[in-house]
């Protein structure tokens, strides 16, 4: 049986390609699983990263998936845990971030290094910066972004300590950007001195890719990391392995090109209106009248029919992105999970149709759609490769959908990218 040497949990599909694309940039032969696989892992892999829909679900469902994950990557092999949340921290005051990673703690209890772990979202590449514990999105704290808008895991309070503390029963503490600067052995001691103080998590600062790279040796020896997707460029290393372009190769693409898009996320409604601006085809999936036709074949059809005249022309757009103002009112009268769960199953009858219809290269945006998109179109493993943008990579699937070859796939979190992402995607394919 093949091993690999680092298992990752993800807690949505966009987020496990995030972490995926810095890992195969830092060397590391990448394969994602969709959900906890049934087998044993069968292709030469350094890391695998098990994809849930963990983020918004219960905790106790968050907790029991994440767990089913960890037995299976030790199975695997894995010498070390990463669990991926989102990097601006997606969360409620229950959880699910705290609970899974105590959970996922309590059950490598008997492991090395068990006993603590660290908990940073930090991206700079994508302007997320941790600072005294504070997260900025940009120039601007986390509840100043659009991300206390988020219409499931409105984030009102940047104190990461604060958020993280009320959802853990361990003490959280800080490691400070003062440590960080001062190298692995400055970030070792420190952890030391947390743990004499009874502390179990810590919230560690980074405001830079050398941030990252400081703190990615340190981190040898815990049996749990917990981060956003930055801090694995720094953990290749501990391993041995070092950059390679081998990583992210790929099969040439074929095929018609078209991008789903469920975000509602400020990012992804400039690049939905990039794409409208540049003059290419766009059709707008409205929730209310979706819901009012008393469901979606007759959307999807109508969807597919006006594709069909147009993907031999270029990539089209088939979208649900909206302002905050508007999914307030749809969630208003359709109530949130009933208006997110028919657009996502919309949209990924949508999605398996323009596989249908020839698409070989697919854009989808936005966690949640994404998820729906990659079981509609029966997709149970991706090879990672080359990247798009910050956390965005070009990704190839085998689906029954796309006999003979699979097809390019690229999941993107809905906060990433761009502006001109959609219309620049295709290019970076080759």
């Amino acid at each position: 049986m093949k091993k690999i040497v680092l298992g990752c949990i993800a807690d949505d599909f966009t987020g496990a390609t995030d972490l995926a694309n810095n890992l195969v940039r830092a060397g590391m032969r990448v394969v994602q699983a969709m959900g906890v696989p049934s087998q044993p892992l069968d292709a030469e892999a350094d890391a695998v990263v098990v994809a849930l829909k963990s983020r918004t679900v219960p905790v106790a469902d968050a907790v029991q998936e994440s767990l089913a994950a960890l037995r299976w990557l030790q199975d695997q092999g894995a010498q070390q845990i990463y669990f991926k949340y989102c990097s601006t921290f997606d969360s409620t005051a229950q959880g699910n971030i705290g609970p899974v990673t105590e959970a996922l703690m309590d059950a490598l209890a008997d492991q090395p290094g068990a006993d603590f772990s660290i908990a940073t979202p930090a991206f700079p590449d994508n302007g997320r910066t941790v600072f005294k514990g504070h997260l900025f999105v940009g120039d601007v704290l986390l509840n100043e972004s659009g991300m206390q808008n988020h219409p499931l895991t409105p984030m009102t309070d940047a104190n990461l300590v604060r958020v993280l503390q009320a959802q853990c029963r361990r003490k959280v503490g800080l490691i400070d950007y003062k440590v960080v600067a001062q190298g692995p052995d400055a970030i070792r001691t420190r952890i030391d001195q947390l743990r004499a103080d009874g502390v179990g998590l810590a919230v560690v600062d980074a405001i830079s890719n050398d941030d990252l790279m400081r703190l990615g040796p340190a981190l040898k020896g815990l049996s749990l990391v917990t981060a956003g997707s930055g801090v694995a460029i720094g953990l290749p290393v501990n391993f041995g392995i070092a950059p390679s372009n081998t990583a992210s190769a790929l099969p040439p693409p074929t095929g018609l090109q078209a991008v789903v898009s469920g975000s509602c996320s400020l990012a992804t409604n400039r690049q939905v209106a990039a794409f409208i601006e540049v003059g290419r085809p766009a059709l707008a999936i409205d929730p209310l009248q979706l819901a009012a036709s008393g469901g979606s074949t007759t959307t999807v059809t109508q969807a597919l029919a006006w594709a069909k005249e147009l993907l031999a022309q270029g990539p089209v757009l088939i979208y649900s992105s909206a302002e905050p103002s508007a999914v307030k009112a749809v969630q208003a009268q359709l109530g949130v999970q009933a208006a997110g769960d028919l657009v996502e199953h919309t949209l990924a009858a949508i999605a398996r149709g323009l596989v249908g219809l020839g698409v070989r290269q697919l854009v989808v945006a936005g966690g949640e759609t994404s998820g729906a998109c990659v079981q509609a179109l029966g997709i149970s493993q991706m090879k990672i490769g080359p990247q798009i943008d910050p956390g965005v990579p070009w990704c190839h699937a085998q689906s029954d959908a796309a006999p003979n070859g699979g097809l390019h796939l690229t999941l993107k979190s809905g906060n990433f990218g761009t502006d001109d992402f959609f219309s620049k995607s295709f290019g970076c394919l080759k």
